[in-house]
């Protein structure tokens, strides 16, 4: 199956490099390119493709609130779970990171990201997995918790009460970083039980990936319990 993606970036030539290295591969394919926000929303709404690569900085509506506005309507598609969109960055410490994440954005990747690493992260990101630099995941998840610590965790809604204890724990674990093989290791079972876990566990939360379900750990005040056990 070929995964489908709509670039969206306000550079012309950074949009005409992506295309040209993606389409080198057999199962990747660009279906559209947007040079602002407001064409990114249109074309992802249009062709629906299973990724958008999206620029943060762009004139008029910026990736930020393009992204809202992919997820929001998609989300409203009973056929469809929407396409996944994945932020192009340029720094790790972008302040519209956080931002991003709350729009509906399931991974990141940085633009001096290696191609191979890059075209793998397009897979990943289509096939439901939440994609993450690691050194994104690390200041993300720290201001979740600043912002959980100075606001107060919300009033759960009755979501993580539907999660075993095991779940809970899992959860727990993702919410800190943790990749599926080092749950695995930490919990000493087999990795294909930690993606057992975590499947069941987005669909218990209502979520949907596993950026958003570490979204929900933190505002919850799952991981601030966590700490004090």
């Amino acid at each position: 199956m070929t995964v489908r993606i709509l670039v969206a970036d306000d550079d012309q030539l950074v949009r005409t490099g992506l295309r040209m290295m993606i389409e080198t591969q057999d199962d990747l394919a660009v279906v559209g390119e947007a040079g602002d926000g407001e064409e990114a929303v249109r074309l992802a709404i249009q062709l629906r493709p299973d990724v958008v690569l999206m620029d943060i900085r762009m004139p008029g509506l910026d990736g930020i609130e393009a992204t809202r506005r992919i997820t929001s309507a998609t989300s409203l598609d009973e056929q469809t779970d929407g396409p996944r969109v994945v932020i192009l960055t340029t720094f790790e410490l972008d302040e519209y990171v956080y931002e991003a994440v709350r729009a509906g954005a399931s991974g990141f990747l940085l633009k001096r990201t290696p191609p191979e690493d890059l075209l793998e992260g397009l897979r990943v990101a289509a096939g439901g997995d939440a994609l993450l630099a690691p050194s994104v995941t690390k200041k993300l998840m720290s201001e979740f918790a600043r912002s959980t610590e100075r606001r107060g965790p919300v009033l759960d809604d009755g979501r993580l009460s539907r999660l075993t204890e095991r779940e809970r724990e899992v959860l727990v674990l993702i919410g800190h970083g943790r990749s599926n093989r080092e749950i695995a290791s930490d919990l000493i079972v087999a990795e294909s039980t930690v993606k057992t876990h975590v499947k069941r566990i987005l669909m218990k939360l209502e979520v949907r990936d596993r950026v958003h379900a570490v979204v929900f750990a933190h505002e919850s005040g799952l991981l601030r319990s966590d700490e004090h056990d």
